[in-house]
């Protein structure tokens, strides 16, 4: 499947945000974004125009699309999922987003970034409920322990995004073992609980065109 392989921080700098792809060096004065926050190309430093209703709803889509790593097709398989559910289909679908493996096994703290977590679910490291998993876009729910194999407990990356792990980075809806390098999914996140800064509303205005 296609992936966008190009530089993820001119994907920051197109959005006017830190979208936290590149791990724990978005945490640093290296980050690009930091120190060139203007979009890019050769208009980048020019006044940026302002956006129609449209325009906004679109970079908003954009916006989390990238933040979770998510195909266009995929993205909108995710927003029909979730406006067939009960509740703010918003709501919903950055719900399902954050029901991920791959999203799950970066906020648990086993990879610093959500493209990192993707390539460790492809080569096998994680299990699920005891079972390996390989599909990224496995989508966990409540009750299902996300634990790190026996023979991947070794690696260097999995330790390093462990280290930066605290009780206070934790999320509510996610319970961590760090001596048995395991986590829980213990329930679906409240809106309030998903620390990105999106207006979802406007997504679902850009879909119900």
């Amino acid at each position: 499947m296609a992936r966008y392989i190009g530089p993820v921080c001119k994907l920051c700098r197109r959005e006017g945000q830190k979208l936290f792809l590149k791990g724990a060096r978005c945490y640093t004065a290296k980050c690009a974004f930091e120190r060139r926050s203007y979009p890019p190309g050769q208009h980048g430093t020019s006044r940026r125009p302002k956006m129609s209703e449209y325009g906004l709803q679109l970079r908003e889509k954009q916006k989390v699309r990238r933040i979770y790593g998510v195909l266009e097709k995929q993205f909108h398989n995710y927003y029909q999922r979730a406006s067939r559910q009960k509740g703010v289909t918003g709501e919903n679908l950055l719900r399902l987003l954050e029901s991920r493996l791959d999203n799950v096994i970066y906020r648990l703290g086993f990879a610093p970034s959500r493209k990192a977590a993707r390539q460790l679910v492809l080569h096998r490291h994680f299990t699920v409920n005891g079972r390996v998993v390989n599909v990224p876009s496995y989508l966990v729910k409540p009750g299902d322990v996300v634990a790190v194999r026996e023979k991947s407990r070794r690696l260097n990356i999995i330790h390093e995004a462990m280290r930066r792990v605290t009780d206070e980075t934790m999320l509510p809806w996610l319970r961590l073992d760090k001596a048995k390098m395991e986590g829980e999914f213990l329930d679906y996140p409240n809106r309030e609980d998903i620390p990105i800064d999106v207006q979802e509303n406007l997504i679902v205005e850009l879909y119900s065109k």
